[in-house]
């Protein structure tokens, strides 16, 4: 039986929402807004207006303000969009209990059972679409294909308040003359290096040598080209069993430019002190470390490594983490925010090939000491242990090692 897999996209979920609870918004340029004093103050979500007059998703309000001088910026209220999107998903599931959210505002819907083919899936859509514009005064683009990057893909094609449908048959024609940045988990950097050999749409990806791939993107490269020839078999996951976390990370947006690499190691160790804790609750090690780099002028750098041995400690997710830093970054400017996460998890029990580089019994010394550090800020505060570097740096040394009291 062919798979009928839609991909549902509430379209500029938090403004939408907004703009329902005061509709007098709909007529004026408006975006929801982090915290300026915080600088936090970027464009979460903006309406049509705003949109139509040129400004971005996640560029700072400043920047906003200049083209559009009349903006009306709302402070976000996650309480309202949980308590939204909440409702729109129970409209999904008297639907189907395949179900599997992607952030708060997408959802994968597999309705094989109740449609046999993209066309009966269409009109099963466009049935949602209209019921969730009734019931809750916002919009939604919908995507149907039969595999969940194709319906992804097809959510994004046409917005707002749309359905495209992508059937096997015509995939190849609606879908390889895109950019190869229209797949899912393409991102600039992967499009930059693909775009170096001559590969810019999904068609030369679905097409280039397997080999060539592999070399360029490691595992990923394969995949990649699976995806673009539509062969994803992923499943939609059951309603609140979409698995165990691929990744655990945090980010931190600095109160003040973080100016050299003693300011970067600061950042890092809370920041690595954070995702280890959270590893060790889970009963997860990771085995690659990413760092993520924005500078003041909000430019991105995302760069990873393979450790030799899986690990939850946070001495070695911050030393991989300072060494990618000291790989790719030339402190041309400052930084204004960091982030850290861990990929590629196994369960602590599962078995690991020893480094014969790592000494397993001081390993195994600082893991016992994280986990009673564990207990006792469990027990007693997050602020009743602290690590010897943060100490004396008054207010920046809260929150139990978060020398820049940032968003972790």
């Amino acid at each position: 039986m062919e798979r009928v897999i839609l991909h549902s996209d509430i379209n500029s979920c938090y403004a939408s929402i907004e703009c329902r609870e005061r509709p007098e918004l709909r007529e004026r340029p408006m975006v929801v807004g982090g915290d300026e004093e915080a600088r936090h103050g970027i464009v979460l979500a903006k309406n049509e207006l705003a949109k139509g007059l040129g400004i971005r998703t996640a560029e700072t309000l400043w920047e906003a303000r200049r083209k559009c001088p009349e903006l009306v910026v709302v402070p976000p209220d996650f309480d309202l969009y949980r308590r939204v999107t909440d409702g729109i998903r129970r409209i999904y599931l008297e639907y189907t209990e395949l179900c599997e959210p992607f952030g708060l505002d997408e959802c994968w819907l597999d309705v094989s059972r109740l449609a046999g083919n993209a066309r009966e899936g269409e009109k099963l859509a466009q049935e949602i679409r209209r019921r969730v514009k009734r019931e809750y005064g916002v919009t939604v683009s919908v995507g149907v294909s039969f595999n969940k990057i194709f319906a992804k893909l097809g959510s994004d094609m046409k917005k707002p308040d749309a359905v495209t449908a992508i059937p096997r048959e015509r995939f190849r024609e609606l879908l390889w003359p895109l950019p190869v940045g229209e797949l899912l988990y393409v991102g600039a950097a992967t499009g930059k290096k693909l775009a170096r050999y001559g590969i810019r749409t999904i068609g030369e990806v679905a097409k280039a040598d397997t080999m060539l791939l592999a070399r360029l993107l490691g595992k990923a490269g394969p995949a990649l080209q699976q995806n673009a020839r539509g062969l994803d078999s992923a499943p939609v996951a059951k309603y609140g069993e979409s698995g165990p976390p691929k990744s655990v990370g945090n980010s931190m947006t600095t109160p003040r430019d973080v100016e050299n690499e003693e300011e970067a190691k600061l950042a890092f160790l809370a920041l690595a002190e954070n995702v280890a804790r959270r590893l060790r609750e889970q009963g997860m090690r990771g085995s690659v470390v990413s760092v993520t780099l924005r500078d003041n002028t909000l430019k991105v750098i995302d760069r990873q490594r393979r450790l030799d041995t899986p690990t939850n400690l946070s001495g070695e997710l911050a030393e991989a983490a300072l060494a990618l830093l000291q790989e790719n970054y030339r402190w041309q400017r400052p930084l204004r925010s960091l982030g850290l996460s861990v990929s590629a998890l196994s369960e602590e029990g599962e078995g690991s090939q020893t480094s014969l580089f790592v000494e397993e019994q001081h390993r195994e010394r600082m893991e016992k000491l994280e986990a009673t550090v564990d207990t006792l800020r469990k027990r007693y505060g997050k602020g009743c242990v602290k690590r010897g570097v943060f100490l004396g740096l008054g207010e920046m040394g809260e929150d139990h090692g978060n020398p820049w009291k940032g968003e972790i």
